[in-house]
């Protein structure tokens, strides 16, 4: 008999009256039902955050921490069992599966840190001017109120955890939507989070269906919302709710560059590997995975033939085999949706020098050259198992080309020249640049997102805290400092 998952409102575990099927990408077998609340029950969970929420932010820091410390050492002792349920319900490698478990232990033990240190105050004389004698400010911050945390399907742990993390270890409650297809992952997390002594009503793990969601971001009593996933639904989130604070996380379609000095046989080979993983891993459903690469023309003759290499190494196939690099995407709908952007790039010119094929949900992993410049894989994310890679005549061209789009996320660039690094740092119109790496690594404590079309705000643990809170200024009259 299929397990029916239950969900959480107000921190007690419930059923509504339907369920979704969860299913994996691999094989189409059913994973498990996930119950769906009804309109009530997420009213009462909207109603009891609300209320709950100047208690909350009164807790102590260290009953806070300890929530969180719990949540990350739980993650901890049952890795394999949630890898596992990550690789069932997304149809990840149980390889990256495993990663990804790390990351969120690590997302709790940061806000753990964080909470106990965060909004200690910040003391600033005013006797500067005449008319300040005798006076001090003290500037601390407060929540801004609930957050509706939105999660996607691509990270259905460690996302989940990027938006609950820093809402409790501020003290303000959540509203967690995890993503409709992977809705199980989150709810281990509302799992670990009833063994705790959060009050009631601070968090609510709610696998609302979509077409549901209007009416939730638009509700006055969540005023802050952070979604990670389209640039549509994030933008058409944030003009619904123009006097809403939100933090959008929208992706990008990731470039890596290689510049003429990074040129020895042992560069080139670290070039291609790093790009040949992290092209497809995730089955390329990363907003930072590599799907770009600009090389300098001193360099890309040699360069491209291994990566095309590195890429057709990539072992593809069962997701639950820890052999596998790349697994299916998340449907095979997207799918073909990647296989019709590679089509019409060929259709239009484009060379296909390694895969191209798709099998089911599964796409095999791609490089193509030459890609028209007016195509929808030149433009847009692609979201899937594909490179493109391009040559350019120096490092002003390099830096040009990783510019002339409408995505601005993560870049990297591979270089041994320090100066060079740090005229990409200025040039470069992206979140973040690595050096000497592909624009796939992000740390989870660093400040994480993007500009353009990939988004407003920052992610990473202390960045949303700030961002989930505003500043509040006391002046304090008649001190003698």
């Amino acid at each position: 008999m299929t397990s029916i998952h239950a969900f959480w409102l107000a921190g007690r575990q419930t059923t509504g009256e339907t369920t979704l099927d969860v299913t994996s990408p691999w094989d189409g077998r059913l994973v498990a039902k996930a119950a769906v609340p009804t309109d009530a029950q997420v009213e009462e969970a909207v109603a009891a955050a609300h209320a709950v929420r100047d208690e909350f932010a009164a807790t102590p820091a260290h009953v806070r921490a300890a929530a969180l410390d719990h949540v990350s050492r739980r993650l901890a002792e049952r890795t394999e069992e949630i890898a596992q349920l990550i690789s069932a319900e997304n149809g990840k490698p149980v390889k990256w599966a495993r990663g990804e478990v790390g990351r969120a232990v690590s997302v709790f033990r940061f806000a753990a840190e964080e909470a106990r240190r965060f909004n200690g105050g910040e003391a600033q004389r005013l006797d500067t001017d005449a008319g300040g004698q005798g006076r001090l400010a003290l500037t601390r911050r407060f929540p801004k109120g609930v957050v509706l945390g939105i999660a996607p399907f691509n990270f259905p742990l460690n996302l989940c955890a990027h938006k609950v993390a820093p809402a409790i270890a501020v003290g303000t409650p959540i509203i967690l939507k995890p993503a409709p297809a992977t809705p199980l992952s989150g709810l281990v997390i509302g799992e670990l989070l009833a063994e705790t002594d959060l009050p009631a009503g601070s968090w609510s793990v709610l696998p609302v269906a979509n077409d549901k969601m209007p009416a939730l971001v638009q509700d006055e009593r969540l005023p802050v919302v952070s979604f990670t996933g389209s640039e549509k639904v994030g933008y058409a989130i944030m003009d619904s709710v123009p006097r809403k604070h939100c933090t959008l996380e929208l992706g990008g379609n990731g470039a890596a560059v290689v510049l003429g000095d990074f040129s020895t046989e042992a560069d080139l080979d670290w070039v291609a590997a790093r790009v040949a993983t992290f092209s497809n891993y995730q089955g390329g459903q990363s907003c930072i995975s590599v799907q770009r690469v600009i090389a300098d023309a001193a360099v890309y003759d040699r360069l491209l033939p291994k990566i095309v290499e590195a890429v057709e190494g990539q072992v593809t196939g069962d997701p639950s085999d820890p052999r596998t690099d790349v697994g299916p995407l998340v449907s095979e709908d997207a799918a073909k949706r990647v296989e019709s952007w590679v089509d019409e790039a060929v259709q239009a010119g484009a060379h296909l020098l390694t895969g191209g094929k798709r099998d089911g949900a599964t796409y095999a992993p791609t490089v193509l050259t030459d890609v028209p410049a007016d195509t929808t894989l030149a433009r847009e994310e692609v979201f899937g198992p594909v490179m493109t890679v391009t040559k350019a005549d120096g490092e002003q061209a390099a830096y040009d080309a990783v510019n002339d789009s409408k995505y601005g996320l993560q870049a990297g660039v591979f270089t041994h020249d320090l100066q060079a690094a740090f005229r990409a740092h200025r040039a470069l119109e992206v979140g973040g640049v690595v050096i000497g790496d592909a624009p796939s690594y992000r740390a989870d404590q660093m400040p994480y997102g993007g500009v353009k079309q990939s988004g407003v705000g920052r992610e990473g643990v202390r960045s949303a805290m700030e961002d989930y809170t505003y500043e509040r200024v006391m002046v304090l009259t008649g001190i003698e400092l």
